[in-house]
C-alpha cells in the first residue's frame, strides 16, 4: 500500500501529540514492558540499601521524579496513601529522585511525609530504565518482576490504581 507523504506526516504528528501528551501507557519501541524490571541496589535518603531484587513477591511502583516537578507533586499525596492502603496486600512504591542534590529531596519527602523508600537517580539508572525522558515516569512491576505497566507523565493517577489493584489480585 502506498502512502501519500501527507498521511505519513500525519501519523507522525498524532503519535509524537500521543508521546508529549505523557499518553504513553503501554509498549513502545525499546520499552520495558512485559519484559523483566532491571535490578539495582541504591541507598535510599535514609541510608539503608534498597534492593530492587529483594522485592521480589511485591508489586511495586518504581517512580521516577524530580522537587521541580510541579506533577510529581501532585502525584506524592496519592502515592503516601497507597503505599499505607494496599501494603498489606504486599505493595511497594519506591522512589528514584532524579534531582541533582539529595538535600531538596529530604525536605520535601519530610514535609510530605513520605513512607517508601526514596534514593537518589542519575543517568546511569535512568538509562536502565529505557531512557527516563521527563518526569514522572511509573513503572508497575509485578509481584514476578515483570514490568507490568508504564505511566509517562501526570494525569495517570485513576489508571494507575486500577492497575496495582489488578496486579495486587492475582496471585
Amino acid at each position: 500500500m502506498n502512502r501519500s507523504p501527507f498521511s505519513t506526516l500525519r501519523a507522525a504528528t498524532l503519535a509524537a501529540t500521543i508521546l508529549l501528551a505523557g499518553g504513553a501507557i503501554g509498549a513502545a519501541p525499546g520499552s520495558l514492558l512485559h519484559k523483566p524490571a532491571p535490578d539495582f541496589v541504591r541507598k535510599d535518603i535514609q541510608g539503608q540499601a534498597v534492593d530492587m531484587a529483594s522485592y521480589r513477591g511485591r508489586v511495586v511502583l518504581l517512580t521516577f521524579w524530580a522537587t521541580w516537578c510541579a506533577p510529581c507533586q501532585v502525584e506524592m499525596p496519592h502515592f503516601v496513601r497507597w503505599q499505607s492502603e494496599f501494603a498489606p496486600q504486599g505493595f511497594q512504591i519506591i522512589a528514584v529522585s532524579m534531582d541533582d542534590d539529595a538535600a531538596p529531596v529530604v525536605a520535601l519527602t519530610r514535609k510530605r511525609h513520605v513512607n517508601y523508600p526514596v534514593v537518589m537517580g542519575d543517568e546511569r539508572l535512568g538509562i536502565l530504565y529505557g531512557g527516563v525522558m521527563g518526569l514522572p515516569v511509573n513503572f508497575l512491576i509485578d509481584r514476578h518482576g515483570m514490568v507490568a505497566g508504564i505511566f509517562k507523565g501526570g494525569s495517570h493517577l485513576d489508571a494507575m490504581k486500577a492497575r496495582i489493584r489488578d496486579l495486587l489480585a492475582a496471585r
